[in-house]
């Protein structure tokens, strides 16, 4: 089974991040996409990051109708901090018959080459790349690399800091969320203060 990982904080999961995730799940050859939600990330305030298990809660909520889209709390069982490459590495030897690949923004692949062993991470999995807008000269170091493919999804400029300070100003934010995460959010007065 070709698993894609959609990593994310997901504070709190909006539609754009399900677009994303449906889109790699109909349209590349994936049979699934994890959303692994991400623990306390140490360069992130605490004070904005909702616990990690309602973060998961309202990525259950978000994927239930999408049969190809799963929920995973795999990183909440690691030590922190932790890298992708040794999250790949604790995947593969709990799963040995799949094959993981990465979903990532084209924002992240400017710096994949920052990332930890990431030569490691190329050459044992493929990376799904979205299209972002974006103003920065585009990296060529991984233009034509075998194992990245971009995927013609669409542009999805939604961000969950905007949700979160609309929420903290009173305004309408539920076209942006799907229904369940929504009144999940109003009904535990997240993001208000």
């Amino acid at each position: 089974m070709k698993i894609g990982l959609y990593f994310g904080t997901f504070n709190p999961i909006h539609v754009g991040h399900l677009i994303i995730a449906n889109h790699m799940a109909e349209h590349a050859d994936l049979d699934q996409v994890w959303m692994v939600v991400t623990p306390h990330n140490p360069l992130k305030k605490k004070s904005t990051l909702l616990d990690d298990y309602h973060r998961l809660q309202m990525v259950h909520l978000a994927s239930e109708d999408f049969p190809k889209i799963k929920p995973s709390d795999f990183e909440f069982k690691l030590s922190q901090p932790n890298y992708t490459v040794n999250t790949l590495v604790h995947l593969q030897e709990k799963h040995p018959t799949y094959e993981f690949s990465l979903i990532m923004g084209e924002d992240n692949l400017k710096s994949l080459h920052k990332w930890k062993n990431y030569e490691a991470i190329l050459e044992n999995h493929e990376i799904y790349v979205y299209p972002r807008i974006s103003i920065e000269v585009e990296n060529q170091m991984f233009k034509n690399h075998a194992k990245i493919h971009m995927i013609d999804a669409p542009v999805v400029e939604i961000s969950s800091t905007f949700i979160r300070d609309n929420i903290k100003k009173g305004k309408n934010v539920q076209p942006l969320l799907p229904v369940k995460v929504w009144e999940y959010i109003d009904h535990n007065n997240f993001y208000k203060k």
